[in-house]
């Protein structure tokens, strides 16, 4: 009995992932040809995909790389960028059934990305995990044949091709934030403040020295930081901006 409701609960993660998956594949081409064009091979290319599976994370990453950043720089912005994940797993981990053991949790917690935290959190009831397992192995292999094809794409196409296809990116992030800056002034006042600040960084002399990572490192702190202290989100707060 156990065994058919964990099938049956991957099967529906399955089929409740493959939007997500659609949706992971036009934002990873974009990263595979980014990649390739920025000195990666295509395997190095779906291989970062393949066991990062972060879109903000891998893009940043990339413009360390490419810039030939510090270990350092790398695992500050990683750390900085990926941090909610790790809250994330805390959230999911307190919505499993009390007897999955920890192999189990580690293996949900490598999968969580926003969009399937979204899915199983919104589970009513305990989470069985094999229904984030097929959330899984949904997404993630949508996330990493996007970047496997936009890799092979950025070796074939044009460059001028190439370089018009790369601005999606910028894209994908203006559909995300404008709809909520819209509704909300503090997103409105935290999207303004990290452009602002990161107008500062690129003009003005001694500070835009200091390479790409470092950039998004004390932005985000500082943006992030400012937001928190300003304007603190209460108990009963939350569910109404979201609704």
């Amino acid at each position: 009995m156990e065994q058919n409701t964990n099938k049956q609960q991957f099967m529906q993660g399955l089929r409740d992932g493959v939007p997500v998956s659609l949706g992971y594949f036009a934002v990873s081409f974009t990263f595979g040809m980014m990649a390739v064009a920025g000195g990666m091979s295509v395997w190095q290319a779906t291989l970062l995909s393949l066991t990062n599976i972060t879109s903000a994370g891998q893009f940043a990453g990339l413009e360390i790389i490419i810039a030939c950043g510090s270990l350092w720089e790398m695992a500050l912005t990683q750390l900085v960028i990926n941090l909610r994940y790790s809250l994330m797993s805390f959230s999911v981990s307190q919505k499993l059934q009390k007897n999955i053991p920890s192999g189990h949790r580690f293996l949900v917690a490598f999968g969580m990305t926003d969009e399937i935290f979204g899915l199983s959190i919104s589970r009513s009831g305990k989470l069985n995990p094999w229904y984030h397992y097929g959330a899984m192995c949904a997404a993630i292999p949508g996330w990493t044949l996007g970047t496997f094809v936009g890799a092979m794409a950025g070796n074939i196409m044009p460059g001028f091709l190439s370089s018009a296809l790369s601005v999606a990116i910028y894209g994908m992030f203006l559909a995300l934030i404008i709809p909520p800056a819209k509704k909300h002034r503090p997103v409105r006042a935290v999207v303004a403040g990290a452009m602002a600040i990161s107008a500062v960084f690129a003009v003005v002399p001694v500070l835009n020295r200091i390479s790409s990572g470092f950039v998004i490192i004390f932005t985000t702190l500082i943006v992030a930081g400012a937001a928190a202290y300003f304007c603190p989100i209460g108990d009963g707060e939350e569910e109404t901006h979201e609704s």
